[in-house]
């Protein structure tokens, strides 16, 4: 899926904001949580599913990222809406060696599963070891890396390549430490053989701060406070129901109080919600953006460097984010705001309708018309594809090159782009993990470079830049990607449109809520007044 590299991905999914989030009231009176019996007060969030799984070794979807959030802690994670530096959780220290390739970690002591045993070093080792042999959805995050117990505190991973994302990729929740013993009592391996699915879909194994009562990938799942939880932040809910629920009814279920949070309305849903509801906005992870194929046996067109200047100056970067919404912001480059080494706000560029038509006429290509692809069925927050292509389609009409529009269920346009076929096409990207690493997949003979015919060789310097990046600790990464974006907007076939708004709303009575990128909200960390 559109981080797209296969589906199902979550890069396809409604990924939630991490930076410039706000958060208002709105005038009018608000419902609070109804009492749980199972102790503590009940919370109601309505979403959309995408949701297949709860087991960690497979889930790789957005609502299970929620989900598995609170029922499996990691060896890092983040802090709210911050994804600058990953944070000690079952590992109370990491440290990195020079040359980027081990990871050691000291496991924090007190730590215990939901049945009172505590975790141990054999249980993170089995745990990352069933995530990357199992081949699911998640395997990739482990892709290269080995795991190895130094002793009873000590865990070491160790990448044949330089690897400084992986403290970045390491709080994800599909990389949530099990119970060994358990998980391995009903069916569990470090292999493709494991059979631990259906059982950790009934009951989880983890020490979060929720156990799973009950679970239905199609309507709802409910999670139930960890009596036995380590942590020092009690959870402040006894039950928590999350529903599949379209946006429309999530709006009007919120409005009257039969939920509490409702995670998915768009820019025009939340504007003027009332009724004393909360509305966290901001940008979201993902980037939108134009795709021109570099290959000149797709387009003898696209693959002109000067008319991928005049797109990038023609298009109205503005006139795309009020269709966008309030939140919605303009992305500099494609690594989003809110992960290091994204571009700064003002090195984004203007549209420029002289430039555009002078490097038009200096590509020489006359009346040039094009093919713009994209998916009709799918939105993104909220957004539709239609009516951005049509605003794109007569900005460029007036520098002077015809677009025809060309949409397709998501599963045609899917393959055609990625097949490289497309000669234009409007597409977006989610992070996997946020790191700035994940956006190399635009070089040149990456994944996404490939889809826009641009293969290995075509840009060695980049390329070369690319592989300095990947193999770089410390503080000197975040300017080397930003050098790399500089140059993708100079030469590049890919176009950063904008990051999409999103909005979640909640009752006054809920507090603590920090959307996050990864897993939207952390259920452990709201709280009720």
């Amino acid at each position: 899926m559109p981080s797209l590299r296969s589906a199902p991905r979550r890069a396809i999914l409604p990924v939630l904001v991490a930076s410039a989030i706000s958060l208002t009231a709105c005038s009018g009176g608000g419902s609070s949580s109804s009492s749980s019996a199972s102790g503590g007060k009940a919370l109601v969030i309505d979403t959309s599913f995408n949701l297949k799984t709860a087991d960690p070794g497979r889930m790789y979807e957005q609502t299970g990222l929620l989900v598995d959030r609170a029922l499996y802690d990691t060896l890092l994670t983040f802090t709210g809406s911050d994804v600058s530096k990953p944070v000690p959780a079952l590992a109370e220290s990491y440290q990195e060696s020079k040359d980027g390739k081990t990871l050691t970690l000291k496991l924090r002591q007190g730590a215990t599963f939901s049945d009172g045993s505590p975790v141990t070093a054999d249980d993170v080792v089995f745990s990352l070891n069933r995530v990357r042999d199992l081949k699911g959805n998640p395997s990739f995050l482990l892709d290269g890396v080995t795991v190895k117990k130094v002793d009873d505190t000590t865990i070491e991973l160790h990448s044949a390549q330089p690897n400084p994302a992986l403290p970045f990729i390491l709080p994800n929740p599909a990389l949530g430490i099990v119970n060994s013993k358990v998980v391995k009592a009903h069916g569990g391996t470090e292999s493709a053989d494991d059979k631990a699915e259906s059982f950790l879909n009934g009951q989880s194994a983890g020490s979060g701060p929720y156990v799973l009562d009950s679970f239905n990938a199609s309507t709802q799942v409910v999670l139930k406070a960890n009596a036995k939880y380590w942590g020092t932040t009690k959870p402040a809910y006894g039950k928590v129901v999350i529903r599949n629920v379209q946006a429309p009814t999530q709006k009007l279920n919120v409005q009257r109080g039969d939920s509490q949070i409702a995670l998915d309305l768009s820019a025009d849903q939340a504007q003027g919600i009332g009724g004393g509801l909360q509305v966290a906005k901001g940008a979201s992870a993902s980037v939108f953006f134009l795709l021109a194929n570099h290959g000149s046996a797709v387009s003898k067109v696209t693959s002109n460097p000067k008319f991928v200047e005049a797109v990038r100056k023609g298009v109205d970067y503005q006139g795309l984010l009020q269709l966008a919404g309030e939140g919605s912001v303009q992305a500099a480059g494609i690594v989003p705001s809110m992960i290091n080494g994204a571009l700064p706000a003002d090195q984004a560029t203007k549209r420029d309708v002289a430039g555009a038509k002078a490097a038009l006429a200096a590509s020489g290509v006359p009346n040039p018309k094009v093919k713009l692809e994209f998916p009709s069925d799918y939105t993104l927050n909220g957004l539709s594809f239609q009516p951005l292509a049509e605003r794109i389609q007569a900005n460029l009409k007036e520098v002077g090159i015809t677009v025809d529009l060309a949409p397709a269920p998501i599963a045609t346009a899917l393959q055609n782009y990625r097949d490289g076929k497309e000669e234009m096409g409007l597409w977006w990207w989610s992070p996997d993990y946020p790191d700035a690493s994940d956006y190399l997949a635009f070089l040149p003979g990456k994944l996404i470079g490939l889809r826009a015919g641009w293969k290995k060789g075509d840009d060695s310097a980049l390329e070369s830049a690319g592989d300095k990046a990947a193999r770089t600790i410390g503080d000197a990464r975040a300017q080397q990607y930003q050098q790399i974006q500089t140059q993708l907007n100079q030469n590049g076939p890919i176009v950063p449109l904008f990051q999409p708004s999103q909005h979640v709303v909640s009752a006054a009575s809920v507090t603590g809520v920090a959307l996050n990128p990864v897993w939207t909200i952390d259920l452990a960390t709201l709280g009720s007044k």
